[in-house]
């Protein structure tokens, strides 16, 4: 890939804006020109990150407008707390009407911001791409690959399952709370829900979720209040080609070997992913690399292999490699005129799939996506 310079600037420079720039780091070209974000203490840590990955110093500006008026750009990632998502998108559409877009998941946090985040972006020239890191995993790239070959036969199930640490803290605590951040079936199960769109090629017509606070953060008081974002939810997915998906999340078992196990069955055969955690959460680390396993109907005996990811991309955030790859698409497309693979509607669909599966959740009922808002 060229090495040509892409200027970017950071809305958000929190423990997700650093994970960007370390991956940044790691392609060449990537110029961090600004930070901005209301904490010049997180800004002072940006930049100090910045320094020890790019060998740059970029300015830090407490505001977005502050940025957009000073700065050369070619592009912005916003990593944002999630409800500041549609009011940092304004600004930079209103303002800057040229440059290309990263935004972190989800995209939006409340379904009447969907239609008017859609209306906003209606003729940007320049890429939106909705950051779904799940996607480019690369044994979910291998999972995608196998189903699109048709090596499964007709998909007819897709399962996932994240079994995983605690939310992480955040500065002024705001992903405690489902008025923040959408609730946990969006914000952090929006990749999932892309992802099943994504392999399954259908559109969801369908979901019935069910989940609780049980365990986590239940000690925990802000201003009074205990958090109220779900720790685990098993979600089910209809689509409308027939094909069902399931979710089975939980976010108290962090000892667990695998972080993520996905699985793929059809008519022919299956096929499973199994995805180790962040190492960093392990004392002593764990092994690295990721499993494929696919099991045929016909002969019987499943086949197995590792999946190597280079342990540089591996240690430069908590995604499995993922916002590496992300970023090399990304590049493309500003530079290359490359495709938008997560555009703006696919990460609204993915909102509007979680908020569906929050609400049903709360009642009880089953949603139907084309009478939900």
């Amino acid at each position: 890939m060229s090495a040509q310079p892409l200027r970017y600037g950071l809305i958000g420079a929190g423990m997700m804006g650093r994970e960007h720039i370390r991956n940044l780091g790691l392609i060449p070209g990537s110029e961090l020109v600004a930070i901005a974000d209301p904490s010049a203490e997180q800004v002072a840590l940006s930049i100090a990150e910045a320094g020890r990955h790019l060998g740059q110093s970029p300015r830090g500006h407490a505001t977005p407008e502050a940025m957009l008026a000073a700065d050369p750009l070619d592009c912005v990632v916003i990593a944002s707390p999630n409800d500041t998502h549609i009011a940092v998108l304004e600004t930079v559409l209103r303002h800057r009407p040229g440059l290309g877009i990263l935004v972190e998941k989800p995209v939006v946090t409340r379904l009447a911001d969907c239609g008017r985040l859609e209306a906003m972006a209606t003729g940007h020239p320049r890429p939106i791409w909705v950051a779904m890191e799940y996607r480019y995993m690369p044994p979910v790239a291998e999972l995608r690959r196998a189903v699109s070959a048709g090596e499964i036969g007709t998909l007819r199930m897709f399962a996932i399952r994240e079994h995983r640490f605690p939310f992480l803290e955040k500065v002024g605590d705001w992903n405690r709370f489902s008025e923040r951040t959408g609730g946990t079936l969006v914000e952090k199960c929006c990749h999932f829900f892309d992802l099943m769109r994504l392999v399954v090629g259908s559109e969801p017509v369908r979901v019935y979720a069910s989940g609780a606070a049980d365990v986590n953060h239940r000690d925990e008081r802000y201003d009074g209040r205990v958090p109220d974002i779900l720790d685990n939810a098993f979600v089910i997915v209809d689509f409308a080609n027939g094909c069902r998906a399931s979710l089975d999340l939980c976010m108290f078992a962090e000892g667990s070997w695998f972080q993520e196990e996905i699985a793929a069955t059809g008519d022919a055969a299956k096929i499973e992913v199994f995805i180790p955690g962040p190492a960093r959460f392990w004392p002593g680390g764990a092994e690295r690399d990721s499993e494929v396993v696919v099991s045929p109907r016909v002969p019987k005996g499943p086949v197995r292999r590792k999946v190597h990811v280079d342990e540089a991309i591996l240690k430069a955030g908590d995604h499995h490699g993922s916002t590496y790859f992300q970023h090399l698409g990304f590049r493309a497309a500003m530079l290359e005129n490359g495709p938008v693979d997560v555009t703006l509607a696919d990460g609204l669909q993915a909102v509007r799939i979680g908020l569906a599966a929050e609400e049903s959740a709360r009642t009880g009922q089953s949603i139907r996506l084309d009478a939900f808002g």
